[in-house]
């Protein structure tokens, strides 16, 4: 399970991270997000609409890959999974959230930001995390500094990535993808402008294939 949600990473090259205030948007940003080729979303729960909004997309969009976001705890973690949640994302390295994932064989990405936390992550028998956040953290220079001695470690960079920068962290092989929110920026939502969602998803999406063929 953990090497075919890599694989479905890599494929799809962006994940849109949302935040949602109102599950009602769930619908209409699962089909745009679809439309406009990036068929991924990890939702994040830092909203009350977050569980619901995961079990809106799993049962209507079957074949995209929905995940939580921002899981600090692991009463989060079980509601997002029983939502339907396939993968959980956390921003920070917390121990006990990510046994609790992988005890229940689950996919979980932790946030990692030092060579420490990638070594505690590794220990845990994983070789694939979250950086974060990507650019005040060093960006693809600290990647690529961490990644020279930690060779089997691959990384998703969050936070500060952008349709100006993302093309050369997805150009770097120890990418398997990058999450991105200027495609699924609140105010378009919250405007229901999932026309202009839809455009950017695109356009994101054209930069994976650029860079990834």
């Amino acid at each position: 399970m953990f090497e075919e949600i890599k694989e479905k990473f890599t494929k799809i090259g962006i994940i849109p991270v949302v935040v949602l205030d109102d599950a009602k948007d769930a619908h209409p940003l699962g089909k745009a997000l679809m439309n406009g080729g990036l068929p991924a979303a990890e939702v994040t729960f830092r909203t009350e609409a977050a569980e619901e909004a995961i079990r809106i997309m799993s049962k209507d969009f079957p074949d995209m890959l929905v995940g939580a976001g921002t899981v600090l705890t692991c009463e989060q973690a079980d509601r997002a999974m029983a939502a339907g949640a396939k993968f959980i994302v956390a921003p920070g390295f917390n121990p006990t959230v990510v046994k609790h994932c992988l005890e229940k064989g689950y996919p979980v990405t932790p946030g990692v930001q030092t060579p420490s936390e990638m070594e505690q992550a590794m220990e845990l028998g994983l070789d694939f995390v979250k950086f974060f956040p990507a650019e005040p953290a060093g960006g693809l220079a600290m990647i690529k500094a961490c990644a020279a001695p930690y060779t089997k470690l691959k990384f998703m960079p969050t936070g500060g990535i952008n349709k100006d920068n993302v093309r050369d962290y997805l150009g770097y092989n120890k990418i398997v993808a990058c999450g991105g929110t200027w495609m699924v920026k609140g105010d378009l939502i919250k405007a229901g402008n999932f026309a202009e969602v839809e455009e950017m998803t695109r356009q994101a999406a054209e930069i994976v294939k650029e860079i990834r063929g």
